[in-house]
């Protein structure tokens, strides 16, 4: 079985019918749409995502769906901030529309699923902020008895994965922080992915998605246990040979179709894996790093550092990823040789190496706009209760009261690349 073949089973297995993904499946929209009633509310950014918007357009009036406000709505900015989150809560408070429709990214999808919590839960509270955490939309939901309003999220980007997760990422862009929504009732109902959109997507944004990609996969296998490991190294091997062979090929040619099918077929495997566990220490990281860079590649920086930190507790999910690694000519080392640290130093390496071949940053002291104060906002994240999954996610898991004492050194260690100064979890 080719990795694609294996990629679409593994798709398929975790999302059945309900995900329409593929070369050319756009036009389906519509008809899925046109299920859920007569109005749709469609979210989008209408200047560069313009074709796509029309084309859903063009196949909701073919199945006798109308739009809601008779408009478009603009999508959300980078990063979900917050204000465009309520601003999107209240077309859909005026508009009521039977389905609403998130054309974009990972951005305008989290933000549709928050704006969504807000307009139909408001009663139990209005406040964004009052959702953040694991599962209180859902014991809203059982509060209040009312639903939440069918999503359809038609993907353009090959990044997060959001069509298919539980995460809603929101930004206070004031404080520079992102805060999450864990919960399964903002899973989008139905999900659809046309890969042959994101050849029109700028080939940087591609770049970070596979970054993004590869970071779900690391952090939720470095997570695994004995009744899931199976399953997580399937997704993982999959997603990363995928991202290895075809993104220096889609750097070569943004126009070649079976690579971009191929990385969106790897991030959405990412968004898979987010859904068997949680991503931990580079994502946790990268919430306070939104105003320097993308969150992709803040997290292609920050997961070579957290591997050498977690080493000693991972050898086994280190040793499959430095195989791939080195098949691809990004570790040179015998891994069979080396275990705990020493293994985690090899693997890192490779991790940056690929970074460099694809010309990502590899330290935070490459960012123009990193200060120190990024790291002290890091490790104020870090502290805070609505985020703790993250720290309890890890296969080293750190407390808050932890976090200055190993948090910290992997943060200067991401700054300079200097390894040296991380050190080993004592328990």
């Amino acid at each position: 079985m080719s990795v694609k073949d294996k990629a679409i089973e593994l798709l398929k297995d975790f999302k059945g019918d309900s995900y329409l993904f593929g070369l050319g499946v756009l036009d389906g929209v519509g008809m899925v749409a046109a299920s859920y009633g007569k109005k749709a509310l469609v979210v989008s950014n209408t200047t560069y995502l313009k074709p796509v918007c029309d084309q859903v357009v063009a196949s909701l009036k073919a199945a006798g769906v109308e739009l809601a406000g008779d408009r478009i709505v603009p999508d959300a900015a980078p990063n979900a901030p917050r204000e465009d989150v309520y601003r999107i809560e209240t077309y859909i408070l005026q508009f009521q529309p039977d389905v609403v429709i998130s054309i974009g990214g990972g951005s305008a999808i989290d933000a549709c699923k928050a704006a969504i919590t807000l307009a139909t839960q408001g009663e139990n509270s209005p406040e964004i902020e009052d959702y953040f955490g694991t599962g209180l939309v859902t014991a809203s939901v059982e509060k209040t008895g009312k639903k939440m309003l069918p999503h359809i999220a038609v993907q353009t980007s090959a990044s997060s994965g959001a069509q298919l997760t539980k995460y809603s990422n929101v930004t206070d862009p004031v404080k520079g922080q992102k805060k999450l929504i864990v919960d399964e009732s903002v899973i989008p109902t139905n999900p659809v992915f046309d890969y042959k959109v994101t050849t029109s997507m700028p080939l940087g944004l591609t770049i970070d998605g596979a970054l993004d990609g590869i970071a779900h996969c690391l952090e939720v296998f470095y997570g695994a246990n004995d009744s899931n490991f199976g399953q997580l190294s399937d997704i993982m091997e999959t997603a990363l040979r995928l991202i290895l062979e075809y993104t220096p090929r889609v750097i070569k040619d943004p126009a070649n179709e079976e690579a971009r099918e191929a990385i969106g077929m790897a991030t959405d495997l990412g968004g898979y894996a987010i859904m068997v566990g949680g991503t931990n220490g580079a994502h946790l990281t990268s919430f306070s790093l939104v105003d320097v860079t993308s969150h992709g590649r803040a997290c292609g920086i920050m997961n070579p550092y957290y591997a050498v930190f977690f080493a000693p507790a991972v050898e086994k999910q280190l040793n499959l990823v430095g195989s791939v690694l080195k098949e691809y000519g990004y570790i040179k080392e015998d891994l069979t040789a080396l275990s705990g640290r020493e293994l985690g130093l090899v693997v890192a390496e490779g991790l940056r190496a690929f970074s460099r071949a694809i010309s990502c940053p590899t330290t935070l002291g490459e960012l123009d706009l990193f200060t120190d104060g990024h790291i002290e906002r890091a490790l104020d994240a870090a502290k805070n209760p609505q985020l703790k999954m993250k720290l309890q996610n890890m296969p080293v898991p750190l407390t808050a009261e932890m976090v200055d004492e190993y948090m910290a050194p992997i943060l200067q260690a991401a700054k300079s690349g200097d390894f040296s100064v991380i050190k080993s979890f004592q328990a």
